[in-house]
């Protein structure tokens, strides 16, 4: 991949850039801005060297067509507040108002434009519709940066189309992240464990299957566990349970064994009689939930259990939350899992936060940033690299440039 440096010197030129502010709102109101301040390094350096920056990004899922509640206004405005300086926003991507920020932008300013997603070519499935959009992007500007590592695994307009139309190479971010990915995929130091949660096995096949060849320790909790434990034919009640995947996960069990791979599950779950804070609650052991009642965090002993299954690593990869954090009664299985990182990483062990619900849990648990390796601002980024796949917005960094 082509580094910043090989465009040359970037003065006077317009440099778009995507990257991934897709943040949580609660209204206007940014809840979680860990990926507006992991995409200020880059664009500030790109500001100081001179040249006239243009952001591009999404935010939700708009169907194509501008949504008030998905405008990027609340995100220009912090951004600017961390940049330390004026961003002017265009109320739309590749219209009059985004061609006129970007006419008047003078050498080191930065315009952000309004959603991508308002516009229905970014994530069109044929490549005509997002080269036509694409194109109308790249007319904005000089060179291309690409450091949204959250999306580098979807083929769109921004992100792999635009790459192929102007010079282009990786920012910082991106560098970054696929820096720490290659240490926990070409010779990890072991112990390497894995912590794997979140709501479903389906959703983390080809990872586990990948994992199986290169974790020495894998850590099971979150929603998905009930389909481990049902798979030994442990009662797990009301629970979130695959009954398709018990077969798979069998399958991934019986070859755990075959490898030397350890597969640790919790030994006590807080079952609930319902999905709600609210709920009655108690503490059963894994193997015996009660019939009326579902498990949404994995219990005090699991976490102690998590803990010295990982206080000898030298790597750790966590992706996915071991309850629903988000209600305090259901948190302590996060937190357990997150403090326990801490603890290694202060003995100088990698330890990697995988982004999505992960990277949202340990903020809200009250962990800094800094207490971990690695915080990853890309959840299917990082398991996609995980499990060997190719990502279009990295593979097309590697074509010869414009």
């Amino acid at each position: 991949m082509r580094s910043i440096a090989e465009l040359g010197d970037l003065r006077g030129k317009r440099a778009l850039v995507r990257s991934d502010l897709n943040v949580p709102l609660d209204g206007q109101t940014i809840t979680d801005d860990g990926r507006i301040r992991a995409s200020a390094p880059t664009i500030k350096a790109l500001s100081e060297a001179g040249a006239r920056v243009i952001v591009c990004a999404h935010l939700g899922r708009p169907k194509g067509a501008p949504e008030d509640k998905y405008s990027l206004a609340p995100v220009a405005a912090r951004l600017g507040e961390l940049l330390e300086q004026e961003v002017t926003f265009a109320t739309d991507t590749v219209g009059d108002s985004a061609r006129a920020a970007v006419d008047t932008a003078q050498d080191g300013d930065v315009v952000v434009l309004e959603n991508l997603r308002f516009n229905a070519g970014e994530t069109a499935k044929t490549d005509e519709e997002r080269a036509e959009f694409a194109g109308q992007l790249a007319a904005l500007a000089d060179v291309f940066v690409s450091d949204g590592f959250g999306v580098v695994h979807r083929k769109q307009a921004s992100v792999y189309d635009v790459a192929r139309l102007l010079p282009s190479a990786v920012g910082g971010l991106v560098e970054t992240e696929v820096g720490v990915l290659k240490r926990l995929t070409e010779d990890p130091e072991r112990p390497y464990a894995v912590v794997l949660g979140g709501a479903k096995v389906s959703d983390k096949l080809g990872v586990i299957d990948n994992l199986l060849q290169t974790a020495d320790r894998l850590l099971i909790g979150g929603g998905m566990v009930f389909t481990f434990l049902a798979a030994q034919d442990y009662e797990v009640g009301k629970s979130l349970l695959e009954a398709d995947q018990l077969d798979v996960v069998r399958g991934y069990i019986e070859q755990a064994k075959e490898r030397g791979v350890e597969i640790v599950l919790p030994v006590d779950i807080v079952a609930a009689t319902a999905f709600s804070a609210d709920a009655d609650f108690e503490v059963v052991p894994a193997g015996a939930i009660p019939a009326d009642r579902m498990g949404l965090d994995i219990g005090p002993e699991s976490g102690v259990l998590f803990a010295e299954k990982l206080k000898d690593c030298k790597t750790v990869f966590w992706n996915g939350p071991m309850g629903a954090f988000e209600m305090a009664p259901y948190a302590d299985g996060t937190a357990a899992v997150a403090a326990a990182l801490v603890e290694v990483t202060e003995k100088g062990a990698l330890t990697v936060v995988g982004g999505g619900d992960s990277a949202a849990a340990v903020r809200q648990l009250g962990f800094e940033d800094s207490q971990f390796g690695h915080i990853s601002t890309g959840g299917g980024a990082s398991l996609e690299y995980l499990e060997g796949k190719q990502l279009p917005g990295l593979t097309v960094l590697d074509e010869p440039s414009a």
